[in-house]
């Protein structure tokens, strides 16, 4: 199962040309990825594949107000009102640790939804743990880097998190994930991989130099989604 996660029209269109069984829609990948717009949801609703979409109201931490948590309980009915397939979500104490009491509402809020959590579950001082609270609180996946910036640096800890999983919930590595990685991650047992496979391009005009955006943008690539999958096996 190859997941590609996309932030703009371009990239969704790639993703679908290259042969992605899901897509995770976002705005702002630069950032993590936060909450996409209605009108984004609106049109990826008619591509035929299964959508879920982000909902991260904002960058940075994951420990949410409850005015934020308004904000995501808002952001899922619309999410709902798309006909998407789901929801990716995460919520953290300030130690880290997994929210379960937001959690628990905001999965209430995605009641029959496809539902993945986060890379907070990156965040966390015992995944063990929290992979335990995950399940209970009814996710199927948890979208994981085994707590380090790339997954193939956390592949040992993702290979030990599938096996504690046993089936229960599935355990998709995520971060930095390639053509060039996928055997390694597919050979410890992951069955389902995320990325972006997503090329640089230069901005147009003086779109950098009056601050509306960096020198360069990332877009998925369809051959480089493709080859992901090639070596997915």
């Amino acid at each position: 199962m190859i997941e590609v996660c996309v932030d703009c029209s371009d990239s969704l269109a790639a993703a679908i040309e290259g042969g992605a069984d899901r897509i995770e829609l976002c705005a702002a990948l630069a950032l993590g990825g936060l909450t996409p717009s209605v009108g984004f949801m609106a049109e990826a609703a008619g591509f035929g594949v299964p959508v879920l979409a982000m909902i991260r109201p904002r960058a940075g931490d994951f420990v949410w107000s409850e005015a934020e948590l308004r904000e995501m309980e808002a952001d899922i009915a619309a999410v709902r009102a798309a006909g998407l397939a789901g929801v990716v979500l995460g919520a953290s104490l300030p130690d880290g640790r997994l929210d379960v009491l937001a959690l628990r509402r905001l999965v209430g809020a995605a009641s029959g939804m496809d539902l993945t959590l986060h890379r907070c579950f990156d965040l966390v001082p015992d995944m063990a743990a929290a992979l335990e609270e995950a399940v209970a609180l009814g996710f199927r996946r948890i979208l994981t880097s085994g707590g380090e910036r790339m997954a193939i640096a956390g592949a040992d800890r993702i290979g030990g998190l599938v096996t504690q999983a046993a089936g229960r919930i599935v355990v998709m590595a995520g971060a930095g994930v390639t053509a060039a990685t996928a055997a390694a991650l597919v050979a410890l047992g992951v069955r389902e991989l995320h990325g972006s496979c997503a090329e640089d391009r230069q901005t147009i005009g003086k779109v950098s130099e009056l601050g509306f955006g960096p020198s360069t943008e990332r877009r998925t690539s369809a051959a480089q989604v493709q080859a992901l999958r090639r070596a997915a096996g």
